[in-house]
């Protein structure tokens, strides 16, 4: 299959630097990402098998956490890094190729304490991958890495120049489109069926874009109480993937 979908490249972006014990050691493993520098205290550096060529710079509590945002828990790690190579969406098709994995398309979701805890909940329910527009989607960061716990590591994420033209794409290879939303009747359990799906979720606060809804299949809701008007992206994502996990193999 042809790659389509690729995002712009972050060659020219700064490198992240993420803290915390789950996204350094993550990124480590990971054999598509290159660590440039390690911060550490001596007792967390001791604890890693590191390797003979990566720079380390042995650091107190107090220096750490000025490297990090606010009072981000560090837990005595810092790792600067390059950010992961392009995703090509035809390449996730093809990964997908004879599964049940379900997309999770973000249309403007930008918070990414929200987008690493979408990640987590990918990974969780064994999503394909996240697919996100480019220009409305937050970077490779220190805080997204560590709302992630590591999975930022391990699911694949495709952003793509015209979410629109992507979403079309992933029609074309099979993929059944629902959008979660508040304003209709129809339930996420009717609309998701036996096939593949994209769940399409909507930014924080405003939603989908109509345009947005309209390139979806179909427009569902989760059956909340009344008592709550609406979830957080990131919950109602860990939701929506578990019903789809949960549900019943196309045989039965």
């Amino acid at each position: 299959m042809a790659r389509r979908g690729q995002r712009p490249s972050q060659a020219s972006a700064s490198r992240p630097r993420f803290y915390g014990r789950h996204a350094v050691l993550a990124a480590l493993a990971n054999p598509n990402r290159t660590v440039r520098k390690i911060w550490g205290t001596r007792d967390a550096l001791s604890a890693l098998d590191l390797p003979p060529v990566l720079p380390i710079v042995y650091a107190d509590v107090a220096d750490l956490g000025r490297m990090v945002p606010g009072d981000a828990p560090h837990q005595g790690l810092v790792a600067e890094v390059e950010p992961l190579e392009d995703v090509w969406l035809g390449d996730l098709f093809e990964q997908g190729a004879g599964d049940r994995r379900p997309l999770v398309v973000l249309d403007q979701v930008t918070d990414p304490h929200n987008v690493g805890a979408i990640l987590r909940s990918a990974a969780a329910f064994d999503a394909l991958g996240i697919v996100t527009q480019d220009r409305h989607a937050p970077p490779e960061s220190g805080a997204l890495a560590r709302a992630a716990s590591g999975t930022l590591e391990s699911v694949p994420w495709a952003r793509v120049v015209n979410l629109a033209r992507a979403l079309d794409e992933i029609a074309e290879a099979g993929y059944w489109r629902v959008g979660l939303t508040g304003h209709v009747e129809t339930t996420l359990a009717d609309a998701i069926g036996a096939t593949k799906v994209a769940l399409v979720m909507g930014a924080e606060g405003e939603g989908m874009r109509p345009n947005t809804e309209a390139h979806c299949d179909e427009l569902a809701k989760l059956p909340i109480s009344p008592k709550v008007e609406s979830l957080n992206v990131s919950n109602a994502t860990a939701i929506a993937l578990y019903a789809i996990a949960t549900r019943p193999a196309p045989d039965q």
